[in-house]
């Protein structure tokens, strides 16, 4: 069953002369339960345009997108930040933590935000922690982190509403090689173990060949990729 259905996709913007600059030309992708996609292609090619569309934070020109059943076409402002904030996790390269938290907190944040009993919440934030490797870890604030456990506690944060969806743009570009492994494992891990549908952007090969499938973001349509041809 695919969880997410992106048919027709279609997005363009105005560049500094005012004329149109096409980014998705008719993109089409559909991801199961439990995939892991990688999305591959040179730098501004619209790969992070291409998550923002199908994560409800920006508006397709022309096309569709489906998550978990729900299309995203003609709702409010409103509304697709309640499917936003319910059925899509994101990671990005820069994790966002809030320095001030501590890691258990900072991954309570968006169950607390949605009204979930502060138990609860904690127990939830504690197996997440767990899961990606940091109970020891749980009451140190971002600062006493390393840069992979900062990583790590973000991605336990995007997956604390149990999202049908969860994005990542180069999740590992900040990292150092070990980090950067440890985090490649954890995610194929993840989608698998927790049948997540995942999509992420990447430059890194070695995150791009833990896909199940990936593909190449060139001239505004995905096409089928060979790692070994198109990434560095």
């Amino acid at each position: 069953m695919s969880v997410l259905v992106a048919r027709d996709l279609v997005k363009s913007y105005r560049g500094g002369d005012g004329g149109v600059v096409p980014v998705l030309s008719g993109v089409h992708l559909t991801v199961a339960r439990g995939e892991m996609i990688a999305v591959v292609g040179a730098s501004g090619a619209g790969k992070s345009t291409l998550l923002h569309v199908i994560g409800a934070l920006e508006r397709p020109d022309r096309g569709e997108v489906v998550i978990g059943g729900q299309s995203l076409s003609n709702r409010s402002d409103d509304e697709l930040a309640a499917i936003r904030n319910r059925a899509v996790g994101f990671v990005f390269q820069f994790h966002h933590l809030l320095r001030e938290f501590s890691a258990l907190e900072n991954v309570m944040m968006p169950l607390r935000i949605a009204g979930r009993d502060p138990g609860p919440s904690r127990a939830r934030a504690q197996e997440l922690l767990a899961r990606v490797g940091l109970s020891h870890r749980m009451d140190h604030r971002p600062a006493e982190l390393s840069g992979g456990e900062q990583q790590r506690t973000a991605v336990a944060r995007a997956l604390a509403l149990d999202p049908a969806i969860f994005l990542a743009d180069e999740p590992s570009g900040n990292l150092d090689h070990a980090n950067a492994e440890m985090l490649h494992d954890l995610l194929a891990t993840l989608a698998r173990d927790l049948e997540i549908a995942m999509v992420v952007v990447t430059h890194n090969r070695s995150l791009a060949q833990r896909a199940d499938r990936a593909l190449h973001l060139e001239e505004g349509l995905l096409r089928e990729a060979d790692i070994r041809g198109v990434i560095a």
